[in-house]
């Protein structure tokens, strides 16, 4: 059967792409949940109400995982998901759960092709618990599981924020790394060839998240409709579905520009889906929030003169939009607020970041030594 054609009436102010973003997440959750046992429907029910979207999304990921977990182990006599039991629940015992979070450190999956080895780091672990935890927390209130378990499960240790070294550019990298996008200079010569078409566009998205600190999600979105160069500024949807108008620059103004008039396709080239999309990928459609990541990776690996895998994430730029701010005297209130940020505090981490200070403390602390000899 083909694939049926999503059409929408949109009659929200939302451009058509939020609305059909926000709606292929609500898809996958309801998928997921037709996958999953039915004693779970006020589970679904309370994500749907307390979280957000993508949040909503990990968790009944999390919660399929763990059903797999529980068939793969031999802990139910069910085959697929959907047909695990009440019953199987209610012999799930604390420590099970505590040996599941162990076994979610490291694991592999065997194909018949390949083995895939996952490793998770703390903070996904705690995600992890997090989405059990309320899982059965839920099915008690309910009353369908006699006792409360979650009181025995293990705790996870995850940094706090202010444990957390900040990791962003440094002034003189962001420098390298615009110089890479602007003259090819570090690219390899497989990279050149794509550079050639692109690099108006790539240093286009560069400075957004720079000067802007814009979330992935945020930039991936941007369409050509959300920008008005007339007034000098251009739209963007936050997180929440809030609406947000930031002001032009006159250096994010000419790379627009710059990449709209001389190098993005003409519009009788472009599929109708995607004629309003912003960032289109050779192919002439939406960028992936997956090709913008490996496109930043590549370029700020450039700048730190490492490999590419090393490379940082979007968010390493929103850090050095924040720090690069504050240390040019700008209030953290305001930085906050351009960032979105809900409690000042989390700004407040990029403010007690200092440039360098490690490399300044140890070079106030040279010793006089002598040569070894030969």
């Amino acid at each position: 059967m083909a694939e049926k054609k999503v059409i929408i009436h949109n009659k929200s102010d939302k451009p058509d792409n939020i609305v059909l973003n926000e709606n292929n997440i609500l898809l996958e959750c309801e998928e997921i949940e037709d996958s999953l046992p039915n004693f779970m429907r006020s589970y679904f029910m309370y994500l749907r109400g307390n979280v957000l979207p993508k949040t909503r999304l990990a968790y009944l990921h999390d919660v399929k995982f763990f059903c797999n977990y529980l068939i793969n182990s031999g802990m139910t006599r069910a085959k697929e998901t959907k047909d695990i039991t009440l019953d199987d629940f209610k012999l799930i015992k604390a420590s099970d759960v505590n040996v599941f979070i162990d076994y979610c450190r490291k694991y592999r999956v065997e194909t018949k092709d390949n083995i895939y080895i996952y490793e998770n780091n703390n903070k996904t672990l705690a995600r992890k618990k997090s989405s059990v935890s309320v899982l059965f927390k839920q099915l008690y209130r309910d009353q369908l599981l006699e006792k409360n378990i979650t009181d025995g499960f293990n705790p996870i240790k995850v940094q706090k924020a202010s444990e957390r070294e900040i990791k962003a550019l440094q002034d003189d990298e962001v420098m390298l790394m615009l110089d890479a996008v602007t003259t090819g200079s570090g690219l390899t010569n497989h990279e050149l060839v794509y550079w050639e078409r692109t690099k108006l566009r790539d240093k286009a998205i560069l400075m957004l998240f720079l000067t802007y600190g814009l979330r992935l999600s945020e930039l991936q979105q941007l369409n050509i409709s959300s920008i008005n160069f007339t007034r000098g500024e251009f739209k963007i949807y936050r997180k929440r579905g809030k609406e947000s108008v930031m002001p032009l620059n006159k250096s994010v103004t000419m790379v627009l520009h710059e990449y709209i008039n001389d190098e993005r396709p003409r519009e009788e080239n472009i599929q109708a889906e995607h004629k309003d999309a912003l960032f289109l990928s050779l192919q002439g459609k939406r960028m992936t929030e997956r090709q913008i990541r490996e496109l930043v990776k590549k370029y700020t690996s450039i700048a730190m003169q490492t490999s590419r895998d090393a490379g940082y994430s979007p968010h390493k730029l929103r850090a050095t939009a924040a720090t690069s701010l504050i240390g040019r005297g700008n209030s953290i209130y305001d930085v906050a607020a351009l960032l979105d940020h809900e409690q000042v505090t989390t700004t407040q981490l990029y403010a007690a970041h200092k440039k360098n200070v490690k490399r300044d403390l140890v070079s106030d602390m040279e010793w006089e030594i002598e040569r070894t000899q030969k």
